[in-house]
């Protein structure tokens, strides 16, 4: 990473800061011989350690990881997210001192009108976004289509693409910060700003595409710049008396463009205010943020990441997913499926042998009495037993209430090794409302149970 973005690759160094930080954490954890779900718990913890370093953004930092790497802002790994964060933080400013990352005039809000101006900006941004992802994903799709002996040759097609650009303006090689700073400052014409939009989509597009090492954070924050400077020079040569200087709006492109490219809404918010250190765009910068969200989410149906995922072949549940997971319980899934405790051995073997389950609830008088196996019936008719309720198992059988989510379902069946569990009332004890089975739970998440050939 650091000989590509250095040669003056159109990436930032901000991506692969996470993927390095995800890294180390990953590699800490093992060499400490945790198990494997602490290792995965702790890959967010090094994501922040890094981000925090990288923007100079502790609180961004911490929302990004719960927000994208998570899903999940009520993750149980908040403390330690928020631990590794501040630590780093305090190591970045021991050694580099307390800098923010851009330097920019005060902001002051001219008119009430300019918020309808930030909507627009917002559209623009959102629409700037998914032009940037979706080229990006084409360029990336068509890269992998060439024959793998060519692989080796697809980082130099981004580097000489990038170079005849950045021949023409080399404001596209690297990151562009320094353009960024001058922007900000309202020192770039509106012309200029444009065509170095639309110039650092292709660059940085191609740059990733072909598969040179950097990540499309930075970019995403030049490229916010210039069309916010963009959309800012415009309205102030059309409306000077009550429009603020087209730095503002440059500071606010880059929240829209950051959100509508990466889809973190509320990060790109904190982000940009830690960036400046200037609480007074907060209200601008959640306008046009949002806008450009909803804007790149209605035309851009996938986020960059998930999509790039899928084009390795990875198939990760999505936020959309994870937030239908978190939402499903017991109740919405279970059925009526019990054995009476009077029922004779016989029907209880074959009720188990026609849904394919080793263990059903028996009830008596609409309550949980307890469960019973197919191999305790089994040995039951050996034994010339003629009841369920001879073979059942009489103590406390593991259950769930109807609210609960079906992860604590999954638990409990572990727990108990079971494939099927009794949901009981919370209202009234034991009484018996319905059975949620494993077949059924994986059926909720989208997997369907295979037959075990010969079984």
């Amino acid at each position: 990473c650091s000989g590509s973005l250095a040669s003056g690759i159109a990436l930032g160094r901000e991506g692969p800061s996470v993927q390095i930080g995800a890294g180390i954490a990953s590699v800490l954890g093992r060499r400490f011989g945790l198990p494997p779900d602490r290792v995965r718990g702790l890959v967010p913890v090094g994501c922040a350690a890094a981000l925090a370093a990288a923007f100079n953004t502790p609180i961004a930092a911490v929302l990004f990881s719960l927000e994208e790497i998570l899903g999940d802002m009520h993750a149980p790994v908040l403390g330690s997210v928020v631990i590794a964060s501040a630590t780093s933080w305090i190591t970045l400013h021991l050694i580099l001192g307390d800098e923010p990352l851009f330097h920019v005039p005060a902001y002051q809000l001219v008119n009430p009108g300019e918020f309808l101006i930030y909507a627009v900006l917002g559209v623009v941004g959102g629409l700037g976004s998914v032009v940037f992802v979706k080229l990006l994903l084409k360029l990336r799709a068509w890269f992998k289509e060439l024959p793998v002996s060519t692989s080796w040759l697809h980082p130099v097609a981004g580097g000489l693409t990038v170079g005849l650009l950045g021949w023409y303006a080399p404001e596209v090689l690297g990151v562009g910060y320094d353009y960024v700073e001058k922007v900000l400052g309202g020192d770039m014409a509106l012309r200029t700003v444009a065509l170095l939009a639309v110039l650092k989509i292709v660059a940085t597009a191609m740059s990733y595409a072909s598969g040179n090492a950097g990540g499309i954070f930075g970019p995403s924050l030049f490229i916010g710049a210039m069309l916010g400077g963009a959309v800012g020079s415009a309205a102030h040569s059309l409306f000077p008396s009550w429009t603020a200087n087209p730095g503002a709006y440059a500071l606010v492109g880059m929240g829209a463009a950051f959100a509508g490219i990466v889809r973190t809404p509320l990060t790109s918010v904190i982000m940009i205010f830690e960036m400046t250190r200037d609480y007074s765009v907060i209200v601008p910068l959640m306008i046009s943020n949002l806008t450009s969200f909803m804007v790149s989410a209605h035309l851009q149906k996938q986020p960059i990441y998930e999509a790039l995922a899928h084009q390795e072949g990875i198939q990760l549940p999505g936020a959309e997913a994870r937030e239908h997971i978190g939402r499903s319980q017991a109740g919405s899934v279970m059925r009526p499926l019990s054995l009476a405790a009077d029922a004779p051995v016989e029907t209880g073997i074959r009720l188990l042998a026609e849904n394919r389950i080793d263990c059903v609830p028996v009830t008596e008088n609409g309550r949980v009495s307890g469960t019973v196996t197919a191999g305790h019936l089994k040995r039951a008719a050996s034994g010339g037993l003629q009841t369920v309720a001879e073979a059942m198992r009489k103590d406390e059988s593991e259950f769930v209430y109807p609210d609960q989510p079906l992860s604590i379902a999954l638990e409990r069946m572990g727990i108990a090794g079971v494939d099927a569990l009794p949901v009981v009332s919370r209202e009234y004890g034991r009484t018996y409302l319905g059975t949620v089975t494993l077949a059924d739970i994986l059926r909720a998440y989208g997997i369907e149970r295979t037959a075990v050939p010969g079984k």
